[in-house]
């Protein structure tokens, strides 16, 4: 497997991680039930961590495929800013879910605190998450890219099989 493979095989948690762990924490919040906020703070924390692999295998999942047809340069460049944005957001929300998951254990008075920074963070997660996964999506998927070529047909008969 190179990087492209694995690029691919890790890529898409930090998005799905960060959009569940959103609804999730935002459900503990009505509940007001901590073992709910603890599960979003696990999924939090395990898409920090493949954010880190992600990223990790970026670089070279770029160098294999910048090259090919359709693809070019500035796509990639796109994708990777937006990456290294969401990275950065993700390790911090990492971060903050720890000191949730600490203060919840604790019952500390600050946790219902950061339980609210924390669905904030997420919530830049997950609008990060969304240009991202479009951005990486574009890479490959040509139709998706905004600027798609887009050909209707105008006579439709050609393509019946005329046996």
């Amino acid at each position: 497997m190179n990087n492209a493979h694995w690029h691919l095989v890790v890529n898409h948690f930090p998005i799905i991680g960060t959009i569940f762990g959103f609804g999730i924490v935002v459900a503990g919040l009505i509940f007001k039930n901590n073992s709910v906020k603890n599960v979003a703070y696990i999924l939090f924390i395990v898409a920090a961590i493949f954010a880190a692999f992600s990223m990790g295998t970026g670089e070279g999942a770029e160098e294999l495929v910048e090259k090919m047809p359709n693809i070019g340069k500035q796509i990639i460049h796109e994708h990777e800013e937006l990456a290294e944005k969401l990275a950065l957001v993700l390790y911090v929300l990492g971060v903050i879910s720890l000191l949730g998951l600490y203060t919840n254990f604790k019952n500390h008075i600050k946790s219902k605190l950061i339980s609210y920074l924390a669905l904030a963070i997420a919530a830049v997660g997950v609008f990060l998450a969304q240009q991202v996964g479009t951005s990486g999506g574009e890479v490959r998927h040509t139709e998706i890219r905004t600027n798609a070529n887009t050909t209707s047909v105008s006579n439709p008969e050609h393509l019946e099989n005329n046996d």
